[in-house]
């Protein structure tokens, strides 16, 4: 008698939209046909899954995978990698690569690039400029398209849009929900004398709170005038969370793992691997933005993986690069604080994947549910595991929290069907496709 199913996860706890429950997950065609207390003779394949907890597939928003142009850093393969590794099955790559990626040229190169050759799914967001604003409205409707990106603050040459008039332009032309970088490029400039040379603890001082809330205020009075959808990434700032609860009906929430994580203590140990865009502040915004996930204003979780060789991030303060990986961490780090009290499995969840499709209209992921596409995060929430330079599959090869031992792991990353990552070990070749959207 055939197989029913290509492969059955038996006995897992799967957390999902509709709360957390003993359940098996069988799987078909690389989609998810049943769900129950299932007979694993129906199976081509059963997995064992008693003592994990499933939960969807995790999606990272944000991540710079550096390729094309800058790949001695990273490049697509070694960044899904990395991806994959931590449980990752989808992301989205930003725009700041060599040549942007602001035209539908460059974007369908990176597709080309991406298909089965990245280890998970993935889309690219197209960066939005002062000379591409015509076209928005068909490039941020192609193929493997994340949406429109624009850098407001921290970027270079044609990226950057830091005035309003710019801003304003690239609203009235999107539909979908466009995501910037919100830090005001006026005030960097003014402040530019307030880095002291060799100290990467005054990174925060430059680029202090009030950068951050003066661009995000106008970027929502813009975004209110022009009826357009926001999203905000990587908040960093009490005062940005404060403000955007009171602006959810336009602006939507992204933090990141590091700043619910990290303080600025830290530059002491750390220095210049600490050195991000926006940077990571003191204690009491930390404690902002955990009020911010508690109270719903976050959305979702994102890394903002950012890599540099060491060598480049050994350069003295302020000619180091600003940046560093993440998207291998994200999940172990979060499920940390899952075990710590901090954060519910459930929000997790919502974080982690349910908020992407909800915030960027992705089709057919994010959930367990028959006829979704059968990407899963397997973890081990008891396991405990320091994490470690060496295991990381980032071409840059560190990570900021080398030596944190940690209580929660992934230890298995299903991309439709295929078990590409299990116990660590890459477990199926590379055959990464372009993320749907409605």
């Amino acid at each position: 008698m055939p197989a029913t199913y290509d492969t059955l996860f038996k006995n897992a706890t799967v957390a999902n939209h509709d709360g957390i429950g003993a359940r098996d997950i069988a799987v078909k065609d690389g989609r998810i046909a049943a769900i129950g207390s299932l007979d694993p003779a129906a199976s081509g394949e059963v997995v064992d899954c008693a003592g994990l907890t499933i939960v969807p597939g995790v999606i990272d928003s944000q991540v710079h995978f550096r390729e094309p142009g800058l790949e001695h850093k990273e490049d697509l393969e070694t960044g899904s990698l990395s991806a994959v590794l931590g449980g990752v099955t989808a992301v989205f790559e930003m725009p700041n690569t060599n040549p942007l990626t602001t035209s539908a040229e460059a974007l369908a190169d990176k597709v080309a690039r991406g298909t089965d050759r990245m280890h998970c799914d993935f889309a690219f967001w197209v960066g939005g400029t002062h000379d591409n604003v015509a076209d928005i409205p068909e490039l941020e409707r192609l193929p493997g398209a994340a949406g429109i990106k624009v850098f407001m603050g921290s970027s270079t040459g044609d990226l950057l849009v830091e005035d309003d008039p710019g801003v304003r332009a690239i609203l009235e032309k999107t539909r979908r929900r466009a995501a910037f970088h919100s830090e005001d490029e006026y005030r960097l400039e003014e402040r530019k004398g307030e880095r002291i040379e060799g100290d990467p603890a005054s990174h925060p001082v430059w680029r202090d709170e009030e950068t951050a809330i003066r661009c995000t205020r106008r970027l929502v009075k813009i975004a209110r005038e022009t009826g357009a959808p926001i999203h905000v990434l990587h908040v960093t700032t009490a005062e940005e969370i404060r403000f955007l609860a009171d602006n959810k009906d336009v602006a939507t929430v992204e933090v990141t793992p590091q700043h619910l994580t990290l303080a600025a203590d830290l530059y002491a140990t750390l220095g210049t691997r600490l050195q991000m865009n926006p940077p990571v502040r003191d204690a009491r915004h930390r404690d902002g933005l955990w009020w911010g996930v508690a109270q719903g204003v976050a959305d979702v979780v994102g890394s903002d993986h950012a890599p540099h060789t060491l060598e480049e991030k050994a350069n003295p303060y302020p000619k180091s690069p600003s940046g560093m990986p993440g998207v291998q961490t994200l999940v172990p780090v979060l499920l940390d604080h899952v075990a710590a009290g901090r954060l519910s499995l459930e929000r997790f969840v919502d974080l982690t994947s349910a908020g992407a499709v909800r915030l960027f209209g992705i089709r057919g992921k994010g959930r367990i549910a028959v006829g979704y596409d059968a990407d899963l995060t397997v973890l081990d929430l008891k396991r405990k595991q320091t994490i470690r330079d060496d295991m990381m599959g980032t071409k840059s090869g560190w990570t900021p929290y080398d030596g944190m031992t940690v209580t929660g792991w992934p230890v298995g990353t299903v991309v439709r069907g295929a078990r590409v990552m299990w116990e660590g070990e890459v477990t199926a070749p590379s055959r990464g496709k372009p993320v749907r959207f409605w």
